[in-house]
């Protein structure tokens, strides 16, 4: 077997030997006369693949040097003062197909629905947030890896063993005994699969897919931080009608009044219906003038399969919202 030494010596005599290469047969096109092809040439009618391929690696050799180029004069233009004009990229954000159920800024409309959904009460300061976190029976000693640092992430926040109770009975008992949220989460193969967010007393239940999970613990150079300060929330392109309604789920979990002498927050970033979790610790610079961060953890990234009206109920509830992969055959249509 061939040491991994070996094979980074490889690796660099081969890059090595493709620049000469291409530098000899550089130099040889510029005694000759031969300018560079001009990106967008077809070279089918070469017959010898391997002088095709020479010819295309010139053609995009010759095009990174001039996007280089252009790249630079543009940064020369902004330093000396010049007006510069910027093309916006194109990306799938950018082109994302119209949907009458995103939100303009400042919709009334909107804003006078969710004075009067589920979630008003935490928003206006009436009600404290109070969780339980359980998992499903049995669970690794990953899920309770994940437990203790989700427990300092979410204030006044509990934990109760599922043992054999029907999550539906563990639903209104949480109800009756003052809490406002339950947490299931649940695995397959050792590994956490999804969390069940139902909101008590009336809901409404989500259920999200989890992946890309990622400890504190596993972190290097993580940060650490006080539990005892409420954390900042950060939500983010949470723009249509289903997108607000989830945003305001998952901000209903932590208290409105933030502590910011612990310098602690927690980000929900939507992008292409995933929703990117972080808890971060920031830390000012250079007098105030600049800001650092590092990742406390855990970090992980969850995916919306479907919304429940009203509490769990998986024999006769009534869904709002239910992801399947045929709704969402285009690269370009998003739901949140």
């Amino acid at each position: 077997m061939v040491k991994k030494s070996r094979k980074r010596e490889n690796l660099k005599l081969t890059i090595k030997q493709a620049a000469a290469n291409a530098k000899r047969t550089a130099l040889k096109r510029a005694q000759v006369g031969l300018k560079p092809p001009e990106p967008g040439t077809s070279f089918s009618h070469i017959k010898n693949p391997a002088k095709r391929s020479e010819m295309v690696h010139l053609m995009r050799t010759e095009q990174k040097r001039r996007k280089t180029k252009a790249r630079r004069d543009r940064h020369d233009a902004e330093k000396r003062g010049e007006e510069v004009e910027k093309k916006v990229p194109r990306t799938i954000e950018s082109m994302r197909e119209p949907d009458e159920t995103i939100v303009p800024p400042e919709d009334s409309e909107v804003e006078d629905d969710e004075a009067l959904d589920e979630f008003d009460s935490y928003f206006t300061g009436n009600r404290t947030p109070k969780v339980l976190v359980t998992t499903q029976k049995k669970p690794s000693k990953k899920t309770f890896d994940f437990l203790k640092e989700l427990v300092n992430v979410i204030p006044n926040t509990f934990y109760y063993p599922r043992k054999t109770f029907p999550f539906k009975t563990m639903c209104a008992a949480a109800a009756e005994r003052g809490f406002t949220d339950v947490l299931l989460f649940h695995e397959k193969k050792k590994e956490i699969q999804g969390v069940y967010i139902c909101h008590l007393p009336k809901g409404p239940t989500s259920y999200w897919r989890m992946t890309r999970l990622k400890l504190g613990q596993d972190m290097k150079g993580g940060a650490t931080c006080s539990a005892t300060h409420n954390p900042e929330l950060i939500l983010n392109n949470f723009i249509s009608r289903l997108g607000r309604r989830m945003g305001r789920q998952l901000a209903a979990l932590f208290p409105q009044k933030p502590d910011f002498e612990g310098r602690r927050s927690v980000t929900f970033h939507n992008q292409r219906d995933f929703v990117f979790f972080r808890h971060y610790r920031y830390q000012f610079k250079g007098e105030g003038t600049r800001c650092a961060l590092k990742e406390i953890g855990p970090r992980f990234t969850l995916k919306l399969r479907y919304l429940q009206h009203g509490t769990f109920d998986a024999k006769e509830g009534e869904y709002e919202f239910i992801w399947r992969p045929d709704s969402q055959v285009s690269r370009k249509r998003f739901f949140m």
